[in-house]
């Protein structure tokens, strides 16, 4: 079982921040695309080759996220109209995510068999997850959907507080 952390500078405007491993070393880098339509963030690996990509669809009704890993879309993450409390569903084939994604705990499946855990880290600053890596051969798409998730959670932060303003 391998285990990485993501930390995400908190204020940062561009966007980027590393995943590590266990000994701190940066795994992956990921950088966001700042004031851009489409919104992407782009996954790198140590070699700075692009492993996933994360996009927002531009100009759709409801906020539509798409996940590609080597340049192939495996997952979307799409918003559900609801009148009351915001509502995302994930489609991907074979992948399953049991929990409370919302706020970063909860389990992938793929086949229903579990491939990863990621829990949120508390009393730290900004957000840090520990992503738990079960299954080698899915750690890149683990990794694109919890930086996708994040991406859900701060565009409904950003909505939400334009709302009320």
């Amino acid at each position: 079982m391998k285990q990485l952390y993501i930390k995400q500078k908190v204020f940062s405007l561009s966007g980027k921040f590393t995943i590590k491993d266990q000994q701190e070393k940066d795994v992956y880098y990921v950088e966001g695309s700042f004031m851009q339509i489409p919104k992407t963030f782009s996954i790198m690996n140590t070699s700075r080759d692009e492993v996933a990509l994360v996009t927002k669809k531009a100009f759709s009704f409801l906020p539509k996220f798409f996940v590609e890993v080597n340049g192939q879309e495996v997952l979307v993450i799409k918003k559900e109209f609801s009148f009351l409390k915001a509502r995302y569903t994930i489609d991907a084939a074979g992948i399953e995510v049991h929990g409370n994604w919302w706020d970063m705990d909860f389990e992938v499946l793929r086949h229903g068999e579990v491939v990863g855990k990621v829990s949120k880290e508390w009393f730290t600053w900004g957000d840090s997850y520990k992503v738990q890596i079960l299954d080698d051969e899915m750690e890149t798409i683990i990794i694109a959907l919890v930086v996708a998730i994040d991406c859900v959670k701060a565009d409904q932060a950003a909505a939400s507080s334009a709302a009320t303003t």
